[in-house]
């Protein structure tokens, strides 16, 4: 309504009740927004008139103003805040609500500003309120607002609060504290339209005053509460206030000064914590607040040397004489910082030169301070750390790993904090760590080796008195979280590097000891063993001696396992003896009940610590006469280490006699052992230690299998044993005493645990001896079968007491370990005979269910379970002793044993499922030895045994301890030869079952390595063994291949494609196994092969250990020969072409290479029905590595045989039209046709057949066709001009060939053509390969696949082949290449492609349809130019909708003519630009294609943006971005409202952080590929498009629908 209209009504004297009446609406009614608008003009018309002021003539009197300024306020009460309580309450945001919140809140403000003071402070105190909810979910109370409501309220108000510093404060207050509290869509709602509408409305200083109290607010609650949540609130409200706080504001005024952030430290912190946050808009605020803080910085000469830290240093530097280099520094960092997002390594790598240029910034200038802090170097590298690209990632730790800036003190200094916090979090991450191109495997992985120069570099420049406490907070990173194996394994490593320094103290070896007790115990057990190496090495070179004991030194070496790392022999245990040897005075001295325990005469000697812990370790108290739990083993591990330490290093220092020293150390113990036996008043507990000791010393005094010399005997477990030899007699005493009637009690089980294992140390040390005395077995083995049987027997007591379950545990178990050391030392025939009853007399005993003797019920409970499996255990020990060694009576009726051995195995198939998973073995060996003999008669028992074996051993895969011993005890039962001899006619159930169980186990393989490995070895060692016995004998074994050959041909082909993450895996095993003896893991870990290339490794041994003179290996080798044909056939025909290094490229190379292994020992006859299937082969599709392995064995099968010469000629008559190419196969042969033709009788003529096919293949349309014919045609026209009798037959060539040539030389002497001929004539194949002389298995699995570019996992190195245990002294075909020239070359670029009439470019068989979006030409719509856009639009019958699209941050020509002509054809009410100048632009124009004549244009700078955005905001538009946030919608889900302001970001930086916060609602475009944006023109049109598609396009089809 205009303002003439309004005073015209005024003027005529209206009623005013009346006039009022009519313009509200009633209390439940929605009014209309031009009602509301009438309302607030007349309002606003009437302010001047109810003033009391002379000044202004008013036709009303003082009743009549009185009267309207209560219609006024009751407008207020009665109809806006209810209606925005109703508003509040309705929780829609439809652009009704939106435009009805804008209109109301326009009449609340026009209204309080006539009604006065007390009205207004009375509706802001009422609306305060509101803004504490927490969210917009919370019920609102009555009368309440919404706070998106009540920021709009109170933004209308705030014009008129000025004056009011009070209130305006309390409104402050409210608004900050409610930023706190409020969710992020609406911390935004508050900060625009509040806090940027009060400052927008205040003077200067009132301004500065409100700013500083916003900044004392948001530093002081970031300083308190430094989260990732509070650093997103608290830059979106910086951001927010952006224009206010980061302007040019006069020096001199000291309030200028409080509100400039630019001086505050924990501003600047807040922005490093957002370029680091994981939020992609916290970091984009943070960059933008940076980049502005520079360029205003430049702008009014900034100077920061006003800005420090708590710490007293300077975050953000800037001085006006360094402007320059500071603005060119600023503008590289915000270019790294802005490419980082981008995520793709390929983008970011060209830009990491640039971190460069900023390290440079960070040097020392001439005044000596740096232009920058480092701290936001490390901002660079936290992003990288955590970008979502683990390539990315990568990149950024190797480019920190090689900065060379940290050798200065001062900047190694800064990084400390950073290195052993966020750089080691990201080393946790297992994919950094693998190998990179160019390495082989079995290599250090490059990032593994940087690491080791870096932490060197690192240390060594950190400040002296620094080292050490890093050094400790890294190890403490190591013991904070579960580490995975390999990073881990070289983190230690590298520590294991560091130049030796007294580094650590007694805290440093207890954050050691926390690695080892809590990091490493799920580990794979080499990786762990390795692990532990480095770790021990580091401590070494690390430790401050003189701040820690001998015996914190020992006490920290007992968490070392002698099975895993730290044992005899190795060269760890060396140097450990010379670092004791070499510290040994400098230890610092231990101090118990305040007094020095060392002898001052002997004062740190190792020797004088080990005599004082030998006593002090046999000094224990008297017996009290109750029952003891064993002692700590652990005390005796720590002793037995220290002792053998001692006897290396002294015999290494002083090269005394072993003995002499053992004897002075061993003293007190071999006292106490010769009276443990005698002396019944000793002391049980140091009887036990003192075994426990004994125990201890010759279990790591044994050196490793691998480490024990054959030649020099190991001198110290020479003496210690013939020292032990002599007290025997007592200990072995001593262990029958007790075991034969003193134990029992329920602790007594475990100390009968350690005297048997005693017994067996003492048994295998007597039968390794030539002077011990021989009476164990004879005196000890009878009385301990006598006593264990006779409790046995004893009847079963009505109520069991614990005292007689626990005899009759003990008994088994000694039943048990007599039974297992008669079978490792094969006993005679008269120890079986004592034997003979033992099977009469086993019976199970009653298991004890409750006791009343017992003094501890719970401890019954938890270890009672325990004690009866290993009952079970012991008893399947026992019966499977007796099994082998006596046998099944002869005598006996076979119904009668074939009924007890099929209750036997019955038994055993129950024990399965009872017993423990790492308790079973002995019931599989049983298994083992009645299966054979139960098969024929029992068959569906014999399956169910060996079904619920191997479910059992599946069930374990995840429990490597278990897994392995239950795989080989059921691969040992199941594939023993007695079964595998079994044909399907013979027992079909259970070859069926036997064939199930290895398809199960080939599945299993291909994801746990090393399982298919166990069953190879298996099979290959029990079809040929090294020992085959008789002829017959080894004939009727290796006969039971043919019943299994799918497992050899699966074998021959065999090789896993693992994830990228097993693989890493098997790459650092391999590697740590490369160490050899410098990692002490490979020689104390058991050697197990679990590589996934020991099936091929095991077959191909085998293969090559075959006989071809033997009539059944000649049988297998045909038979297999034709499966692995057969393979390669149905990969050919299944899948055309296939890729390189794919799985079916490596079947068929693998196929062909144990093709080539068997040719040599395969028959004449046999060949001649080969060779067809060779030569069909040659003309399939094939990758180069299978190429040149056909082309070799035609080469081989020619110069064997060469009478086949004919069937090769005739294979140039083949007319292959889809593989045209594939005669380069054949033409390749022809190149080695030197090593052909002296085996052919009419060389004459073969060399004249040869010359015509290469003749013809010269004139080939094909490229590669005829530079494989020249090459052969120059090989063979030399061999040609060698035969001088016969000339007359060339004579008419000469000429010919010759000159045919010389003229393909020429032509190739141009361009890449020239190149390929160069290429070829180099290739290892053509060049330095002979087929004779390097056959050998040498150039087939290693040098060809490294020559033929397969991966380097394909290759198997000899080393492999030799670690075999059945590896021969000698083969039958060549082990090694006899000339070395071959492995010498590396691979070459040439590789013939074979491409068919299929892959020809196909012609595009559509082209674009261009539409006219009018019906009428050009020359119809001249006239209708003169009309505005929008009635021109109207004339041509265009629909337009309410959009209105924002492209003032675009400043590309191109991008805003395109963007100008899809706003013009798809409706858009107008496009705004920061300039109209574009119109002018010839690239403009050329994109707009006069779209710009038709589309209403509007002019708005980017400065402007903020008041323009506030502005449509207060008329209803929803204000939308593209914009990827948490909280963003997606397009296909968003419902776009009528009144839609779409804002487009600029094309490099997107949308302003400081814009972000103006946005209702952020849409975000789904993406499926890696590039991370599109272009703003393509985003753009696509929304464009998505609000057409709803409004323009839906809307009139639904009126259609309706009308219809």
């Amino acid at each position: 309504m205009s303002s003439a209209l309004i005073q015209a009504v005024l003027s005529s004297s209206p009623n005013y009740d009346t006039l009022f009446e009519s313009l509200c609406w009633p209390e439940d009614s929605w009014p209309r927004t031009d009602r509301v608008e009438a309302l607030t003009a007349l309002i606003e018309a009437l302010g001047p008139f109810l003033t009391d002021s002379d000044s202004v003539q008013t036709p009303l009197t003082s009743v009549n103003r009185s009267g309207i300024r209560d219609k006024i306020e009751s407008v207020i009460w009665s109809k806006c805040l209810p209606f925005l309580c109703r508003l509040s309450t309705e929780a829609r945001d439809d652009a009704r609500c939106r435009e009805s919140t804008a209109t109301v809140c326009r009449l609340l403000g026009v209204s309080v500003g006539v009604c006065g003071g007390n009205v207004r402070t009375r509706v802001v105190l009422s609306i305060l309120p509101s803004l504490q909810r927490m969210s917009e979910e919370e019920p609102l109370t009555p009368r309440a607002l919404g706070v998106q409501v009540a920021a709009e309220a109170l933004a209308a108000l705030m014009p008129l609060l000025t004056a009011d510093e009070e209130l305006t404060l309390d409104i402050l207050n409210c608004a900050l504290s409610s930023v706190r509290s409020l969710p992020d869509y609406l911390v935004s709602k508050v900060m625009v339209r509040i806090i940027l509408t009060s400052l927008s409305c205040c003077s200067d200083a009132r301004s500065n005053i409100i700013l500083k109290r916003i900044l004392d607010d948001v530093c002081s609650w970031h300083s308190t509460e430094r989260t990732p949540v509070v650093t997103e609130r608290t830059l979106l409200c910086l951001t927010v206030l952006s224009d206010h706080l980061l302007r040019s504001r006069t020096p001199s005024s000291s309030e200028c000064r409080e509100a400039d952030p630019r001086l505050r430290p924990q501003f600047w912190i807040i922005c490093q914590d957002g370029l680091t946050h994981r939020d992609s808009v916290a970091r984009k605020r943070a960059l933008y607040l940076l980049k502005r803080c520079a360029a205003l910085s430049e702008e009014d000469g900034f100077d920061s040397r006003s800005s420090t830290s708590e710490e007293g240093e300077t975050l953000f530097k800037w001085a006006p004489s360094k402007s320059e280099p500071l603005r060119e520094f600023w503008e590289d960092y915000t270019l790294v910082m802005e490419t980082l997002e981008e995520n793709q390594v390929h983008v970011v790598r060209p830009v990491l030169n640039r971190i460069d240029t900023l390290i440079q910034a960070t040097v020392n200038d001439s005044e000596g301070s740096g232009l920058f802090h480092p701290s936001w170097l490390l901002c660079v590298y936290q992003r990288m750390f955590h970008s979502e690209n683990k390539s990315l990632m990568r990149e950024g730790v190797c480019h920190l790993l090689q900065l060379q800036v940290l050798q200065q003190p001062a900047f190694a200094a800064a990084f400390s904090q950073f290195v052993v916090g966020s750089f080691m979090n990201v080393l946790s991450e297992t994919s950094l760590f693998c190998r990179s191109p160019g390495q082989s495997v079995g290599d250090c992985p490059e990032l593994a080796v940087k690491l080791q120069v870096f932490l060197v570099t690192f240390f060594t420049s950190l400040p002296s008195e620094d080292r050490g406490c890093v050094l400790f907070q890294l190890i403490q990173q190591l013991s904070s979280k579960h580490w995975c194996a390999v990073p881990l394994l070289f983190i230690c490593q590298a520590l294991s590097h560091l130049p030796p320094s007294p580094l650590l103290k007694i805290s440093g070896l207890s954050a050691l000891r926390e690695v080892l007790r809590c990091t490493m115990i799920t580990h794979q057990v080499l990786l762990r063993g390795a692990a532990q190496c480095f770790l021990l090495k580091s401590a070494l070179s690390l430790t401050d001696v003189s701040e820690v004991t001998v015996d914190d030194v020992f006490s920290f070496l007992v968490h070392f396992r002698a099975d895993e790392s730290l044992c005899r022999g190795t060269e760890l245990w060396n140097e450990l003896c010379i670092w004791l040897s070499d510290h040994e005075c400098s230890f610092k001295s231990r101090i118990l009940d305040g007094d020095f325990t060392d002898d001052p005469t002997q004062k740190g000697t190792i020797r004088a610590y080990v005599q004082q812990e030998v006593l002090a370790y046999l000094r224990v108290p008297a017996s009290t006469g109750q029952a003891e739990r064993l002692p700590d083993c652990r005390e005796a591990d720590k002793l037995a280490r220290a002792l053998l330490l001692c006897v290396d290093m002294e015999r290494r220092r002083l090269g005394g006699e072993t003995s002499e020293i053992l004897c002075s150390l061993l003293s007190p113990l071999l006292d106490t052992l010769s009276r443990v036996y005698a002396n019944i008043y000793l002391p049980v507990r140091k009887s036990d230690k003192s075994l426990q000791l004994l125990f201890r010393l010759l279990q790591l005094g044994t050196k490793p299998c691998g480490q024990q010399k054959e030649v020099e005997e190991d001198e110290v477990m020479f003496a210690i044993e013939q020292i032990f030899l002599k007290h025997v007699d007592p200990v072995q005493g001593f262990i029958l005493r007790r075991l034969c009637g003193e134990l029992q009690e329920l602790f007594d089980v475990e100390r009968a645990e350690l005297y048997l294992s005693v017994l067996r140390q003492l048994v295998v040390m007597c039968s390794s001896s030539s002077r011990c005395p021989k009476n164990i077995q004879q005196f000890a083995f009878p009385k301990l079968i006598k006593y264990s049987l006779s409790v046995l027997l004893e009847p079963t007591q009505q109520v069991p007491s614990v005292s007689n379950q626990v005899s009759k545990a003990i008994s088994m178990a000694s039943m048990a370990t007599v039974c297992e050391l008669l079978h490792q030392r094969e006993t005679s025939s008269q120890g079986q005979s004592s034997l003979g009853n033992i099977n009469k007399s086993l019976m199970k005993p009653q298991l004890l269910g409750s006791s009343s003797d017992l003094e501890a019920q719970g401890l019954l409970q938890q270890d009672w379970g325990r004690i009866a499996a290993n009952f079970l255990r012991d008893q399947w020990i026992c019966l499977n002793f007796l099994i082998r060694t006596v046998g099944i009576p002869t005598s006996a009726e076979i119904s009668q044993v074939s009924e007890t051995l099929g209750a036997a195995l019955s038994c055993s198939v129950e024990a399965l499922a009872l017993l423990p998973s790492d308790l079973v073995l002995p019931v599989l060996n049983f298994m083992n030895t009645l299966l054979p003999q139960l098969v024929h008669d029992q068959e569906d028992l014999c399956v169910q045994a060996v079904t619920l074996s191997w479910e059992l051993v599946q069930g374990l895969s995840t429990n490597a301890h278990d897994f392995w011993p239950a795989l080989k005890g059921f691969v040992s039962m199941a594939f023993q030869h007695k079964l595998l001899q079994l044909t399907h006619g013979q027992a079909p159930i259970l070859t069926t079952a036997l064939k199930k169980i290895f398809t199960d186990l080939l599945e299993l393989s291909q994801s746990k390595s090393g399982v298919f490995g166990v069953l190879l070895q298996h099979c290959c060692q029990t079809w040929l063994p090294n020992d085959p016995g008789s002829r017959d004998q080894a004939a009727a074994v290796f006969s039971s291949v043919f019943n299994y050959l799918d497992i050899v041909t699966e074998a021959c082909v065999y090789g896993p494609v693992f994830r990228r993450d097993q693989r890493l895996v098997l790459d650092v095993q391999i590697y740590v196994e490369q160490l050899g003896a410098k990692c002490a893991a490979n020689a104390a870990v058991a050697s197990d092969i679990r590589d996934d290339q020991l099936p091929r490794t095991c077959v191909l041994t085998f293969l090559s250990r075959l006989d071809p003179s033997d009539q059944q290996h000649q049988r297998l080798m045909e038979d297999l020969v034709m499966e692995l044909l057969r393979k390669d056939s149905l990969i050919t025909k299944s899948k055309v072409r296939y890729y390189g290094n794919s799985l079916q490229h490596r079947v068929k190379n693998r196929a062909w290479q144990t093709l080539l292994l068997l040719l040599p020992k395969l028959k004449e006859e046999f060949v001649a029905t080969l060779v067809n299937h060779v030569f069909e082969a040659g003309f399939c599709s094939n990758q180069a590595s299978v190429k040149y392995l056909i082309e070799w064995m035609m080469i081989l099968i020619l110069v064997k045989y060469p009478h086949h010469i004919d069937k090769f000629w005739s294979c140039f008559n083949f007319d292959h039209e889809k593989t045209k190419t594939s005669i380069c196969t054949f033409l390749s042969v022809l190149v080695h046709f030197s090593v052909i033709i002296p085996h052919v009788e009419d060389k004459v003529g073969q060399l004249r057949r040869a010359l015509d096919v290469i003749l013809q293949s010269c004139f080939n349309h094909n490229f590669s066709v005829r530079l494989y014919a020249l090459l052969a045609l120059k090989k063979v026209w030399s061999l040609a001009e060698e035969e001088e009798e016969d000339d007359e037959a060339f004579k008419g060539l000469s000429s010919v060939v010759t000159a045919c040539l010389n003229q393909a030389e020429a032509m190739q002497s141009t361009g890449n053509a020239n190149k390929n001929w160069l290429r070829i004539q180099g290739h290892f194949f053509f060049g330095a390969f002979h087929p004779i002389r390097d056959y050998s298995m040498e150039t087939i699995f290693h040098i060809f696949p490294s020559l033929s570019e397969l991966a380097d996992d394909e290759w198997i190195p000899l080393w492999k082949f030799e670690k075999l245990s059945f590896f021969p002294e000698r083969l039958l075909i060549p082990f090694r290449n006899s000339a070395p020239e071959l492995g010498q070359l590396q691979a070459g670029d040439w590789v013939q492609q074979d491409r068919s009439e299929q892959d020809k470019e196909e012609c595009w068989s559509e082209v674009q349809k261009k539409i006219t979006p009018w019906r009428s030409g050009v020359n119809d719509q001249e006239p209708e130019l003169k009309l505005v856009p929008a009635q021109r639009a109207a004339r041509l019958g265009k629909q337009h909708g309410t959009l209105l699209v924002v492209a003032s941050l675009i400043d590309k020509p191109t991008n805003l003519g395109g963007l100008c002509r899809t706003c013009e054809i798809f409706g858009a009410s107008g496009l705004v630009l920061d300039s109209l100048h574009h119109l002018n632009d010839k690239h403009f124009q050329s994109l707009s294609v006069s779209a710009e004549l038709w589309l209403p244009l509007l002019e708005v700078k980017p400065v402007e943006l903020t008041h323009f955005l506030q502005v449509k905001k207060s008329e209803g538009y929803c204000i939308v971005g593209v914009e990827q946030t948490a909280n963003s919608q997606k397009l296909q889900d968003f419902k776009f409202p009528e009144k839609t302001l779409l804002l487009l970001g600029n094309e490099r930086e997107g949308i302003p952080a400081n814009l972000l916060q103006m946005l209702d609602v952020c849409v975000e475009i789904p993406q499926q590929g890696i590039i991370r944006s599109l272009n703003v023109h393509v985003s753009a049109a696509l929304l464009i498009w998505e609000y057409t598609r709803q409004h323009l396009i839906t809307e009139p089809q639904e009126v259609h629908s309706q009308c219809s």
